[in-house]
């Protein structure tokens, strides 16, 4: 279980106000997940009430954490044996949520 301070829980009362909802990922109950829409990413508490980014945001396949392979000469969001083709419109949903996330993060910085 995540320790967090009461500026690290106002940081996150802050990215549920713009859309994120706070999440669990049992493989990774030292961290914080956060997710919007079909993205989502793990969260870490750092030194002066902020949270960092553990991870590369990562596009969700049956509620879990993907990783980006290359098969065929194609690109795939996989978790364990289920697999979707990372199409432009993916793509972009997992740039935007990054790009977001990274500037609700930095604005606390």
């Amino acid at each position: 279980m995540v320790e967090l301070t009461p500026e690290q829980v106002a940081l996150l009362e802050q990215l549920v106000a713009q859309g994120f909802q706070v999440v669990a990922f049992p493989l990774y109950a030292s961290a914080v997940g956060v997710q919007k829409g079909n993205c989502a990413a793990l969260l870490a508490p750092a030194e002066g009430g902020l949270l960092c980014l553990l991870s590369e945001p990562s596009y969700l396949l049956e509620g879990n954490l993907s990783v980006r392979v290359n098969r065929d000469r194609r690109q795939w969001f996989v978790w364990k044996k289920k697999q979707l083709e990372v199409t432009p419109e993916r793509q972009g949903e997992l740039e935007r949520f990054a790009e977001e996330l990274a500037r609700a993060l930095a604005a606390r910085t």
